[in-house]
């Protein structure tokens, strides 16, 4: 069954409901050994692509996962980039701020680690936290120490849209591609996933009671994603909504979504001029004796 990305795609200016986005689909598997054949054809198609945006040198590629607790972003981000040549890619996980990052506007610390042109950048949680958790636990905004004229204005949030989706513009025009992913897992199944947590003790780690903490705020955090997601989704930076609760069919979605975009810049390897081409078969001729 051919996977088509659009289907996941939240158009500029649509309203969002999570409710009305499933957190599972019919799977586009028919078995475990379908699934990974078909995410090896996709891994080896994405690091042909890879090369080629190497090569090209006209556009970067950032992808960023945004997800509440247990959603997969940690093994979709292994499984579907496992065929991509480290060098041309950086991951990033955005948690905490330091000191240093506090000193600085919300997009300072993000800002700093985007990728260099012909690479791919993956950030792992990224500035949206500052519109969902910092919106969720507006305390955190303390320690932030924004003029109080700021804090005050009764479009606060509307301002910080506005400030991502002006930068994600900029990005744009300047070569690089901006393609997110919101993993929507339902409430069930992450409570499934914390108990297989706990029973696995080769998962133990993986567990705090500050997860358990913030299961208190679901609505809260599905409000917050829903008003991001309906306000900084365009047409050059898209969101998609991406069923989690099937973690296989979850990465073959995601990684149909990144060959969509690659495919769509148009790259090509750069071509040999007659100077060039005479030069080496001049050296060849040379390594031939």
């Amino acid at each position: 069954m051919k996977i088509e990305s659009e289907n996941f795609r939240v158009r500029e200016g649509e309203k969002v409901n999570l409710k009305k986005w499933p957190t599972k689909v019919k799977p586009f598997y028919k078995s475990r050994e379908d699934y990974k054949t078909r995410l090896d054809q996709s891994i080896e198609a994405l690091s042909e692509l890879q090369s080629l945006l190497y090569a090209d040198n006209r556009h970067s590629l950032l992808l960023i996962f945004q997800a509440m607790d247990a959603a997969g972003k940690d093994g979709a981000i292994k499984h579907v980039m496992s065929g991509v040549n480290p060098q041309g890619c950086q991951v990033f996980s955005f948690k905490h701020p330091s000191a240093t990052d506090l000193e600085h506007d919300f997009l300072w610390r993000t800002t700093r680690c985007l990728p260099e042109r012909g690479r791919i950048g993956i950030f792992n949680r990224s500035y949206y936290e500052e519109v969902l958790i910092v919106r969720v636990h507006p305390e955190i905004l303390k320690a932030q120490e924004l003029p109080q004229e700021s804090l005050a204005d009764k479009k606060f949030w509307q301002h910080r849209f506005r400030s991502i989706t002006d930068l994600e513009k900029h990005l744009h025009r300047n070569g690089t591609r901006v393609v997110k992913f919101f993993l929507h897992l339902s409430k069930e199944e992450q409570r499934r996933r914390f108990l297989a947590r706990i029973d696995s003790p080769e998962k133990n780690w993986k567990f705090s009671q500050a997860d358990i903490a913030e299961r208190k705020f679901w609505p809260d955090y599905m409000a917050a994603y829903e008003e991001c997601l309906s306000a900084t989704s365009t047409g050059h930076a898209p969101w998609f909504v991406i069923p989690a609760d099937d973690k296989e069919n979850a990465r073959l979605i995601i990684s149909q979504a990144i060959l969509d975009t690659m495919k769509s810049l148009k790259m090509c390897y750069p071509e040999t001029t007659k100077a060039r081409r005479k030069e080496l078969l001049a050296i060849r001729k040379q390594l031939m004796k």
